[in-house]
């Protein structure tokens, strides 16, 4: 984990400097003074100690006790990373009913990933995959789910719990990916004038695919990324799933990032506009396909239907503020 502390690092030090940066003071983070700083250090003590060498006195400083508040204002200074408004997004854990065995409702497997897939190059579209038949028999599947819908928004998330027939749960995590890039399917349906751009929540997608069970399937055949899983073992079932860092994420203070601005690890003062205005320091554990850019940002809301209602309905505008170790931070700004 070192090793990826130190990539992200470098990956930082490259990315920014093309988007910009401005070193702002912390009377410039609105909300900052209400911020319930010790949650904020102890998740940021859950990561602490992969994210590079670079950190590890800011990770002794951490440890050490004493204001929360203070350890972020004498160890970082906030930057602005790029121009342009954020876009925050919502994702959660779901829960999903499933078995280990195909039979009755059960046909909608979650796979391993298949040892020709090539590692970072492109293989089968998820369209070539859920018709050709290239991963049946073959051993592959974890467990079955009862609604194809719920498996593609699984994908999405990268992670989940399934409650099978029998009562227990398995934790599933990302395992690998056919090497094509997400697209978004609520964007084409814009395009398509199914919805206007307010509509297009999860929640809404999901009842137009299952309303229109042809087309629907085969409008999410427009995503052609397709995500395969790991079964997750010792996970204890209160912990959130494990983020890009292999760490439990916590809900609304774990937050996913493009490592080419943020580097893994990293606290961010989040500024999210909309209906349900947040104000909030998290710390960026996590990644995703479709998390772009230096002011893109996937706020993780915790496990189950709740969370996921709650996730769905977020599309926000905002700012996104990522804190540095005074050097670096200094050096970014060009001070």
């Amino acid at each position: 984990m070192r090793a990826l502390g130190a990539a992200l690092a470098l990956a930082l030090t490259v990315g920014s400097a093309d988007a910009g940066a401005r070193l702002l003071s912390w009377s410039d983070l609105d909300g900052w003074a209400r911020d319930d700083h010790d949650l904020a250090r102890s998740v940021f003590l859950e990561t602490c100690g992969d994210i590079g060498a670079e950190w590890d006195v800011v990770c002794d400083g951490a440890r050490s006790g004493g204001s929360a508040k203070a350890f972020f204002e004498t160890a970082f200074r906030p930057v602005l990373i790029g121009d342009g408004e954020a876009l925050f997004t919502g994702y959660y854990e779901p829960e999903l009913r499933g078995s280990r065995r195909q039979g009755g409702a059960y046909q909608f497997p979650l796979h391993r990933l298949p040892e020709e897939v090539p590692r970072g190059k492109k293989w089968l579209t998820r369209e070539e995959i859920e018709t050709s038949g290239v991963l049946a028999d073959r051993a592959l599947e974890i467990v079955w789910l009862t609604d194809p819908v719920e498996k593609f928004f699984l994908q999405i998330q990268g992670s989940g719990r399934v409650r099978l027939d029998d009562g227990s749960v398995v934790r599933v995590g990302f395992g690998g990916r056919n090497g094509h890039s997400y697209r978004s399917v609520g964007r084409e349906m814009i395009r398509l004038g199914i919805f206007q751009e307010h509509e297009a929540s999860a929640q809404r997608i999901k009842a137009w695919v299952r309303d229109n069970p042809g087309k629907g399937l085969k409008m999410l055949w427009h995503n052609p990324s397709y995500i395969f899983f790991r079964e997750i073992e010792g996970l204890a079932e209160n912990k959130g799933p494990l983020g890009a860092m292999n760490r439990p994420l916590t809900s609304q203070r774990s937050v996913a990032v493009d490592p080419a601005f943020v580097p893994m690890g990293a606290p961010v003062w989040i500024e999210k506009d909309g209906a349900a205005p947040l104000r909030r320091l998290m710390i960026a554990q996590d990644t995703g396909s479709a998390i772009k850019g230096a002011q893109r940002a996937d706020i993780f809301f915790g496990s189950g239907d709740e969370a996921g209602e709650t996730a769905g309905r977020v599309r926000d505008s905002g700012r996104m503020i990522v804190l540095l170790p005074v050097q670096r931070a200094l050096a970014m700004a060009g001070n």
